[in-house]
């Protein structure tokens, strides 16, 4: 395996899809972090890689599911 594997378009496809749910629902950076102890303004840059883990403390978080959040998230099929 040559290189480090990423999937620009899956990451700030995600990151989006957060940062919009966020702002439908209201909520500041601030509070979120608050709450989840998740630094979502990294995660919304589309830089960082996020875990399973994290997303679905985001998902909880939103009251949103797993699966309802990934229905709308785009990545590149290698």
């Amino acid at each position: 395996m040559k290189g480090k594997r990423t999937n620009t378009l899956l990451l700030k496809s995600v990151a989006k899809r957060l940062k919009q749910i966020r702002l439908e629902r209201g909520y500041t950076q601030e509070k979120v972090t608050d709450y989840t102890h998740v630094n979502i303004g990294l995660i919304e840059l589309g830089h960082t890689n996020i875990s399973i883990t994290t997303l679905v403390i985001l998902c909880n978080f939103y009251g949103i599911s797993l699966q309802d959040f990934v229905r709308e998230v785009e990545y590149e099929k290698e």
